[in-house]
């Protein structure tokens, strides 16, 4: 796994983004060959070729990236993933069209394009394939014992098959008593948890994790000291959980990890860092999406009878009440019978022009203003209303913790859950909230800003 913006990716995909970039940028030296033009190096040097082929090569990475295919690496369909290719290379040639109009010395030649995109249509799916079965013929994953069989190991144990490329595999737990479910995930019972020592002799695990049940009467402790002290790697479930998922899992948070963690929350400097460029952000947001904005304004105006911005209580920065501006999506008065509900899918109260606005996130453009004024920032926790907060805080252990951070406009959690009106769906943006929170840095807010622009394109998450 390579820490890349504070999140954690698994080798062989950066191996997978460098040997496609790589290998498309060859098609489009190849092509320039076959069209016997200029020399190579008056091409790239003299004659904007390194320009040219950087941004067809970009926008083709860019492509494969919102289609998903760099967070499914798996090949389950050759005749989807050479339809997924077709679909990557339209874009690219929409690119070139596009920068038709801006300048030329941006753009390659016709059929510099043409035989170039023919080449890679060619290449990179087989690539594709053939990587996905090299890398998972050759690549040796670690052994993962398991002391325990908690929920949480699990879950943790379903991710690691369910991802192949992390290259980590689940050799068997220690219990108390053997248990066939877990045994499907977990792999064989290797003995109760006294026995971890011979177990580790018999696996010859790379990583040991523990995640008890119970642990008072059933940590091995001195076992765990004796494998330590021979150089075994021993880790917590919830730290390979964070990992692997980019959640901090509830179920293994304590108060002492909060008390006594130097990590668990952002560092003052950090803190005053992000204010600095949310501010920057948002003036300039305002300024490029000015024209938008009026548009929008007058449409709201004109489709539904009612104010073009919409006022709403949320809590932000220690718990502090401020008020959200947002282009309104809702009828008026569309609480007036309901009072403080979430929306659902469908939900009758939302205009036709909101459902757009919505969809693609047009609707929270106003939110730039509150980062102006010091309420939130681009990159956080989602802001929720005082109603919900009181009845989360009560319901759900650490909720308030998140009021810790300015709320953003958009967030780790956005990106990574769906939209959800259920109190697991809460939990799970929690988890990611805390990640967040942990690790908050100008670069992890720049990843969240890129991947933005894929969730708003695509019209993901929104209700």
């Amino acid at each position: 796994m390579i820490r890349l913006f504070k999140v954690f990716i698994p080798t062989s995909v950066v191996g997978l983004v460098v040997s496609e970039a790589l290998l498309a940028t060859a098609c489009f030296l190849a092509a320039f060959y076959l069209t016997g033009g200029l020399s190579l190096d008056l091409y790239l040097l003299y004659g904007g070729g390194m320009i040219a082929v950087t941004v067809v090569v970009a926008s083709i990475l860019l492509g494969i990236y919102f289609h998903d295919l760099y967070s499914e690496f798996r090949v389950w369909s050759r005749i989807y993933l050479l339809q997924q290719y077709c679909l990557i290379f339209g874009i690219a040639f929409l690119v070139q069209a596009l920068l038709s109009y801006v300048n030329h010395d941006l753009i390659l030649s016709r059929w510099n394009m043409i035989i170039g995109s023919t080449l890679g249509l060619l290449i990179l799916p087989l690539w594709r394939m053939a990587y996905s079965e090299v890398v998972f013929s050759i690549l040796d994953p670690q052994r993962v014992l398991f002391l325990g069989d908690s929920e949480l190991t699990r879950k943790l144990a379903r991710q690691l098959r369910r991802r192949p490329e992390c290259a980590l595999s689940p050799a068997g737990y220690l219990a108390p008593r053997p248990d066939p479910e877990a045994e499907a995930v977990l792999g064989p019972w290797r003995g109760e948890p006294s026995d971890v020592q011979h177990a580790w002799r018999e696996v010859k695990p790379h990583r040991l994790i523990v995640g008890l049940n119970e642990r008072r009467g059933f940590m091995p402790v001195y076992e765990l000291l004796d494998l330590r002290l021979r150089g075994a790697s021993i880790e917590e479930v919830g730290s390979l959980y964070e990992t692997i998922t980019g959640r901090i899992a509830l179920s293994a948070l304590r108060p002492s990890h909060l008390i006594f963690s130097q990590r668990l929350g952002p560092a003052p400097l950090a803190l005053a860092l992000q204010r600095a460029y949310s501010f920057v952000a948002a003036l300039i947001g305002i300024i490029l999406t000015s024209p938008l904005l009026l548009v929008v304004a007058a449409l709201v105006k004109l489709t539904s009878p009612g104010p073009a911005l919409y006022r709403q209580r949320r809590v932000g920065l220690h718990g502090k009440v401020f008020e959200v501006l947002k282009f309104r999506s809702m009828y008026v008065d569309a609480e007036a019978r309901t009072g403080a509900v979430w929306a659902t899918k469908d939900d009758p109260r939302i205009t036709p022009l909101g459902r757009w606005l919505r969809k693609l996130r047009i609707d929270e453009f106003p939110q730039f203003f509150n980062v102006l004024r010091g309420e939130m920032a681009i990159a956080g926790p989602r802001p929720e209303r005082p109603e919900f907060v009181r009845t989360l805080t009560e319901q759900i252990p650490f909720y308030g913790h998140r009021h810790s951070v300015l709320p953003g406009i958009t967030g780790w959690a956005q990106i990574n859950h769906k939209y959800g009106d259920t109190l697991e769906d809460t939990i799970a943006k929690l988890e990611f909230d805390l990640y967040y929170m942990k690790h908050l840095s100008p670069a992890l807010d720049l990843y969240i800003l890129f991947h933005t622009v894929k969730v708003m394109v695509l019209g993901r998450g929104s209700q």
